[in-house]
């Protein structure tokens, strides 16, 4: 897939501050914590629109389970029947769910803050497509299991994000080159998963199509934990950089003015991003589009400045599980993986930001 790089949104060169309504948080020791009250409030929202999501979720299947029944499972308080149902089948499912969508959202806030374009995203920098050919190799050349596979995911991914920085680094990495060598390394890297299926036999080519999608379709306990583990780790480190990813957004003189060091921040939460989103893929497979849309969904229900790291974070979750509550329920019997959601809805959701961003005047 290629696209053209947008010009960098005019909401960067606003300043962190303007038009949000900051309240303090004060604690003991005099510590105080600044938050914005409409993005606290949409935070809010979006975790309790998720919690909902996640409890129908749990409940949906060939054996229905009300809310209700649910919520007492989880509690401890279910029958033997709902308590494996719950806890063993379907809790793992939307647990990855939630983290995928997370990370996935959080990754996306990064990029786009870092390249200030609404179109740097994993999806179209060619670190999504990084992990599909790590996997592919894993499965076409070496035919591995599920863990080597996932290994390869997060190996071909990283790499990919290493040379898209390289090739993007010229005095430092700015937003309009990082787009372009990610758009460019994208279609390279289309090539050779081509290639590599097209060399493949029929069952590996079955095995990396079905990979290729994106599904949550028996996910459980096994991927749950090297993700909740990655997540509880890159989590706190993005967001304790929320004020300098701030700053870069406004430039990197004024970074640099106000005493950020634009390139060692930069490198590092690009390295961050790139982790959580090669992480989601090993998990989920390549789910496409939630990186890209969640975040300025974000941002527009924040109408907040700055990278909206948290709430796009929610938002990345909430999507992901609307998306695999209507690839279960919308379709009758004919149930579609996640990834085939998620690229229907996204693609429309691009091709509505494209019309925006045209009328705009910024392509």
């Amino acid at each position: 897939m290629t696209a053209t790089p947008l010009a960098p949104a005019d909401t960067t060169a606003r300043t962190p501050v303007e038009g949000a309504r900051l309240r303090a948080l004060r604690g003991p020791g005099g510590v105080s914590l600044r938050v914005e009250g409409r993005a606290l409030v949409t935070g809010a929202v979006l975790a309790a629109v998720g919690l909902a999501l996640a409890v129908v979720l749990i409940g949906t299947g060939d054996f229905e389970i009300a809310p209700a029944d649910v919520v007492r499972t989880l509690l401890g308080n279910g029958s033997p029947a709902d308590d494996f149902i719950v806890n063993d089948l379907r809790l793992p499912r939307v647990l990855v769910a939630v983290l995928v969508g997370a990370a996935l959202g959080m990754a996306g806030a990064v990029f786009q803050s870092v390249s200030r374009n609404p179109l740097g995203s994993p999806d179209l920098l060619g670190f999504g497509y990084g992990s599909a050919v790590g996997a592919l190799v894993v499965i076409v050349l070496f035919k591995g299991g599920a863990t080597e596979v996932a290994a390869g995911a997060v190996a071909g991914g990283v790499l990919a994000g290493a040379a898209v920085y390289l090739l993007a680094y010229k005095q430092g990495v700015h937003g309009y080159r990082l787009v372009l060598v990610g758009i460019g390394s994208s279609a390279v890297l289309v090539a050779v998963i081509q290639y590599l299926i097209a060399k493949a036999q029929l069952v590996e080519a079955t095995r990396a199509m079905v990979w290729l999608t994106g599904s949550l379709a028996g996910r459980d306990w096994s991927q749950v934990w090297p993700l909740l583990a990655t997540c509880a780790l890159l989590f706190p480190l993005v967001l304790g950089q929320n004020r300098a990813l701030r700053m870069i957004e406004m430039g990197d003189d004024s970074a640099y003015a106000l005493g950020v060091p634009v390139e060692r921040t930069r490198m590092l939460l690009m390295l961050a991003a790139v982790l959580l989103t090669t992480a989601a893929a090993a998990a989920a497979g390549p789910i496409s589009f939630v990186a890209l849309a969640a975040p300025q969904l974000a941002r527009r229900l924040t109408r907040s400045p700055g990278p909206n790291l948290l709430t796009g974070a929610l938002m990345g979750a909430v999507l992901l599980l609307a998306s695999d509550l209507a690839s279960q329920r919308a379709f009758g019997a004919d149930q579609l993986p996640v990834g085939v959601v998620t690229g229907l809805v996204g693609g429309v959701y691009l091709l509505w930001l494209l019309v925006t961003e045209r009328r705009a005047g910024r392509i």
